[in-house]
């Protein structure tokens, strides 16, 4: 049996050559150059030490969970429920059993949609923002068109920032879910999340925060913000893919009805009745994702390795040296400039399509993303087709924002 390398991280000072030696892929070339990875809102990458305990797992403990009796299921089950623990702690979660893993955020989403719609009518409200993702509006749309359901839209203005003074008038006795994104996937702006809560809850209506970029780029702790719940996904938290979280508070963990069936969510099943388990149980019918929550766990605990400040301040330094480096180029556009907004940049090139200037950077071994990044309201918004997309990971370094700039440069001479 291979040895296993996945021991648990200890606390490390933050040093930008050490954590890029963690990170095997960034040493690849691409077309020739060396990869700079400007894609992490997308998915970010995986350290060895996730890779390892992912493996070690498949190697050692692989087995399904609960109920087993024999050794493999117990190891397990035990590793399962520890990458749970991890998660509420990462969270801040005032008990694990509020914590439920789902295939991905995506899957977390259309759990609670098919939950609360039970018992939405016709009429019923729902509150979203212009700059949500599609993971956070189609699953609603789900509930306009079978339901009945009207859909709200807070406005974002023109520096990206949520029109707060709007949303609080959208919020009529007619409202039964707020449902907004933490931190936007395009324009990296932070709402303010806290604030949300309050009016919301103050007039009785529960709020879903999407926390899948919120929670890589900062602390949440989902105690202080009050949310009802609360989304996050593995594979931008330097985890695997497949793996989503849903922080559900303890009234819906407690009351909400099921989504799917099938084994592990019930207590009972006879031909005439069925009756279903506690949370999280209820909510993690069939096999779960078990591989894939391991690694979760361990991207967590590497992360949990540093002080997460000093992630933070390395992200907003390159942010901010990203933003200087680009406010030099007049042909150069940046949507969303809000203060305090997340290490993403959203931006346009005179004369060029997003999909052109993405093909080119590659060229130069650069990864952006272009097109609408699953936010067409948004860019119906900002009356644009789409948008190139550059975001940051804190193993990214100011020598690749210089090497980014250094090929738009080179990209635009093509089009001038």
């Amino acid at each position: 049996m291979r040895a296993s390398t996945a021991a648990v991280p200890s606390h490390r000072p933050f040093d930008i050559a050490a954590v890029r030696g963690d990170f095997p892929i960034l040493s690849r070339l691409v077309n020739g150059k060396p990869l700079v990875y400007f894609d992490n809102a997308a998915s970010a990458q995986k350290p060895a030490f996730v890779l390892d305990r992912v493996r070690e797992f498949a190697e050692t403990s692989n087995a399904n969970v609960h109920r087993g009796l024999h050794t493999l299921s117990t190891l397990a089950t035990d590793a399962y429920e520890a990458a749970r623990h991890t998660v509420a702690r990462f969270l801040n979660a005032p008990d694990p059993a509020q914590v439920i893993f789902t295939a991905g955020g995506t899957d977390a989403f259309n759990l609670v949609a098919n939950a609360l719609g039970q018992s939405i009518r016709p009429g019923d409200e729902i509150v979203l923002s212009e700059m949500e993702h599609h993971s956070n509006i189609v699953p609603w749309h789900f509930l306009r068109e079978r339901l009945g359901a009207v859909l709200k839209w807070a406005p974002v203005r023109d520096d990206g920032t949520l029109d707060l003074e709007a949303f609080e008038r959208l919020l009529t006795p007619k409202v039964r879910l707020v449902t907004l994104t933490h931190m936007s996937n395009v324009l990296g702006t932070v709402t303010p999340a806290r604030e949300i809560v309050r009016l919301a809850h103050d007039r009785g209506i529960p709020v879903l925060l999407d926390g899948c970029q919120a929670s890589v780029h900062a602390p949440v702790d989902v105690a202080d913000l009050g949310c009802d719940f609360y989304v996050a996904t593995g594979h931008k938290l330097y985890g695997p893919t497949g793996i989503g979280v849903l922080y559900m508070a303890a009234r819906w963990a407690e009351t909400l009805p099921p989504f799917r069936g099938g084994g592990e969510m019930i207590d009972e099943v006879h031909r005439d009745r069925v009756t279903y388990g506690k949370s999280p149980q209820r909510f993690e019918a069939g096999t779960p994702p078990i591989m894939q929550a391991v690694g979760l766990g361990a991207a967590i605990e590497y992360l949990n390795g540093f002080d997460r400040m000093d992630l933070v301040r390395h992200e907003e330094a390159l942010l901010r040296h990203a933003m200087d480096r680009l406010a030099g180029l007049n042909w150069i556009t940046v949507q969303g400039t809000a203060p305090g907004k997340g290490a993403i940049i959203s931006f346009t090139m005179e004369g060029a399509h997003a999909h052109d200037v993405a093909t080119l950077l590659d060229q130069q071994g650069i990864a952006v993303r272009a097109g609408h990044h699953c936010a067409q309201p948004l860019m119906e918004r900002f009356n644009l087709p789409a948008t190139a997309r550059a975001s940051f990971a804190f193993y990214n370094t100011h020598e690749e924002v210089d090497r980014f700039i250094a090929a738009l440069v080179r990209t635009r001479s093509i089009f001038a």
